[in-house]
């Protein structure tokens, strides 16, 4: 396939995998967005798109594939030339990938679960667990944010939803991280074999959990009744959106609390505003989400050749939806790289737009929600502990390794938020 006759050089080259992009992508995405908006990366051979607008059209064309697969540059880039890699095969049931109306059709054994009327029933449940990890922080003084509360919360709060053991946490843990590369755009040999063995471990867990059937009610029982009864999905495709939930379905609480909790603390004037006004804290979560969107982009594919905001883009191209160029487009939202707890109009791409909307979206916000609270209430102060974040090396998420964080003088008295 010949490259587009639209594509044309760029003073900035849209590459995520660089040292500065990592650490601070935007103003790279203020630089495409004004000279180059509709931009053609010559490292990925992919668009990427920046623009507000241009995102939130590209999320709904029918032109544009959310099956990966449908990548020219698929096999390169992802399978790294290895074939027959089994496993691996199970990312092709998971919803993020699908379009109608298989995507219509798996999306609706799950939408029922995250409404927000069910989360705000988990309420009660995720406060007794943010305290639950909380009081060992409270003892210490001091608490890394990634692992004590932002990566266990969301992970338990799930095991608790699909009617797993919270014993199993470790494991699942392990599992979870040994995907990650998966979600960085790029992996090794070693890294695809590493993926695919995660894979094969979590789907011989997942088929002793359907085997043994618990006769509680939670989202697996429903999705086995719709297996059985309805005949709604595959056993391949239970195993694959089981595990999308455990993984996929705590990444952005993951990064949201962690990057949000970093945001408040480098503006301090924020911070003491939340903790003078608590009831911000719903707008403050969004503009957390804003600010430092969880997922960075959405990838779509074009199923044929079409002209996309003046570009000539080819069938079988990549196209990068960037939520963390639109998110901070002027455009949209004045003043874009003011971090601003009460801003109005706050309607961001954090969680995307249209149909493949993040389902988890009602519950991720009272995550966040609940356990910022919990933590301006419990502590008086509330310190980074190092000068320097290191991030994930990851195309996809805006990830923290980790945040350590000094606590003093905890409050004698902690109520639920």
């Amino acid at each position: 396939m010949t490259q587009s006759t639209a594509q044309r050089p760029s003073a900035v080259n849209f590459n995520p995998l660089l040292p500065a992009f990592r650490d601070n992508p935007h103003p790279y995405f203020h630089a495409l967005r004004q000279n180059d908006p509709v931009h053609w990366s010559s490292v990925f051979q992919v668009w990427a798109l920046t623009r507000y607008a241009d995102c939130v059209a590209a999320l709904q064309d029918k032109r544009l594939s959310s099956n990966a697969r449908r990548w020219i540059k698929y096999d390169a880039y992802y399978l790294r030339g290895s074939a027959g890699e089994a496993p691996a095969d199970i990312f092709g049931n998971w919803m993020l990938q699908l379009d109608p109306p298989d995507h219509t059709r798996l999306r609706s054994l799950v939408n029922k679960a995250f409404t927000p009327r069910v989360a705000e029933a988990m309420r009660g449940q995720i406060q007794s667990l943010v305290d639950e990890l909380l009081a060992p922080a409270a003892q210490r003084g001091a608490m890394d944010v990634v692992a004590d509360l932002a990566y266990p919360l969301p992970v338990l709060v799930m095991c608790d939803m699909l009617g797993m053991d919270r014993a199993d946490y470790p494991r699942i843990k392990i599992w979870s991280e040994n995907m990650l590369p998966w979600f960085g755009g790029v992996m090794s040999r070693e890294q695809l074999r590493q993926v695919n063995e995660a894979v094969g471990e979590f789907r011989e867990y997942f088929m002793a959990i359907i085997a043994r059937r618990s006769p509680a009610k939670n989202l697996m029982t429903d999705l086995i009744d719709a297996r059985d009864g309805e005949n709604k999905l595959s056993t391949d495709e239970l195993i694959s959106t089981a595990i999308l939930l455990t993984v996929a379905g705590h990444m952005t609480t993951v990064q949201l609390l962690s990057n949000g909790l970093l945001a408040l603390l480098r503006h301090p004037d924020q911070l003491a505003r939340l903790r003078r006004e608590p009831g911000l804290i719903v707008g403050a979560v969004e503009e957390m989400l804003r600010y430092e969107a969880p997922l960075q982009m959405l990838t779509r594919t074009a199923t044929e050749d079409f002209d996309l905001f003046g570009a000539k883009v080819l069938k079988g191209q990549m196209v990068m939806i960037s939520l963390t160029a639109a998110s901070r487009d002027p455009a949209r939202f004045p003043e874009p790289d003011r971090f601003d707890i009460a801003r109005p109009d706050n309607r961001h791409l954090a969680f995307g737009y249209g149909a493949h909307y993040c389902a988890g979206a009602p519950l991720a916000r009272l995550e966040a929600q609940l356990a910022i609270q919990s933590m301006l209430s419990r502590f008086e102060s509330i310190e980074l502990g190092v000068e320097t974040i290191e991030r994930e090396p990851s195309m996809l998420l805006r990830g923290i390794k980790a945040l350590p964080l000094r606590l003093r003088n905890e409050r004698a008295s902690v109520g639920s938020v």
